[in-house]
């Protein structure tokens, strides 16, 4: 276990499994247990996810797994979880880990996380995004979600405990749910069209072709679509750099998981980055 020092000040602490070419991979390592456990399966979310992850790619990359969403679950950054930020905080990680150049992946808004990552860095040698389109992002649609979650928040309409996998999901206190809403606020002026000419890296996106998220009355009716700017935009995507796997059936939660996931990233990245053996590190 190391450390890296965030940029509100707080420590967070990361794991680093395997040789070979750096895979920052923003993933709770160790599975939940107990009731927490079986309130996430409840949601569909899989309480050994990062585990699984883990074990799946660190026999060919050097995988960095850093629980970034429990922290910030846990030690909330209500006024200072902006892009900005959140990028300075992923290369502390790196740093922390050696790290000159690495991949990156993560889902969700994880995986729109990893797109400013990469737009902002030259350190990237690969970014896959699963779960969020990298063109035409429901930027809007996620503050309307994010605002109403705080409101929901700041009301106390709920006591549910939190859930890390999925935040959007469940009853968060104020100051969890206002990080967010500052996040989608700095986004608001984010030209994710304009964007595409500043990738230097590969670049993959994923989703499950029924990634169509519809929240109730209590979240304002909105619907953010997911996987409508992947696969009506497809061809777009492939011409500007980009690979594109859709998945067919499945919804948020099912394409998150290792199952899915590892088949599709791991040659992606292989490919891409090479694997370990004795060379490997040299690509670190």
């Amino acid at each position: 276990m190391t450390e890296a020092r965030l940029h509100d000040g707080s420590i967070i602490e990361f794991e680093v499994h395997g040789e070979g070419p750096t895979l920052l991979l923003p993933v709770n390592p160790r599975p939940v247990e107990g009731p927490r456990a079986e309130q996430m399966r409840k949601y569909g979310a899989d309480p050994a996810l990062g585990h699984s992850l883990i074990k799946g790619l660190s026999t060919a990359f050097r995988v960095v797994a850093v629980d970034y969403e429990g922290h910030i679950l846990r030690t909330p950054k209500p006024d200072t979880l902006t892009p900005v930020n959140v990028v300075t905080d992923l290369l502390s990680v790196a740093d922390a880990a050696g790290a000159e150049r690495f991949a990156y992946y993560g889902y969700s808004w994880l995986a729109m996380i990893g797109m400013q990552l990469a737009i902002r860095t030259g350190r990237l040698s690969a970014l896959v995004m699963g779960g969020f389109p990298p063109l035409n992002g429901p930027y809007a649609e996620m503050l309307r979600v994010t605002t109403a979650a705080h409101e929901m928040a700041s009301a106390a309409q709920s006591s549910r405990e939190a859930d890390d996998s999925e935040w959007s999901s469940v009853a968060l206190s104020r100051e969890q749910t206002r990080q967010f809403v500052t996040l989608y606020q700095a986004l608001q002026g984010f030209d994710d069209r304009a964007a595409q000419s500043r990738f230097t890296c590969a670049r993959l996106c994923f989703v499950g072709s029924a990634d169509e998220m519809r929240y109730g009355k209590n979240w304002g009716d909105v619907h953010v679509s997911l996987a409508g700017p992947i696969v009506n935009g497809r061809a777009q995507l492939e011409e500007l750099g980009w690979d594109v796997r859709v998945l067919e059936g499945l919804n948020h939660m099912q394409a998150m998981q290792a199952t899915q996931v590892v088949p599709i990233i791991r040659p992606w990245l292989e490919t891409r980055m090479g694997s370990a053996g004795p060379a490997a590190s040299l690509a670190r």
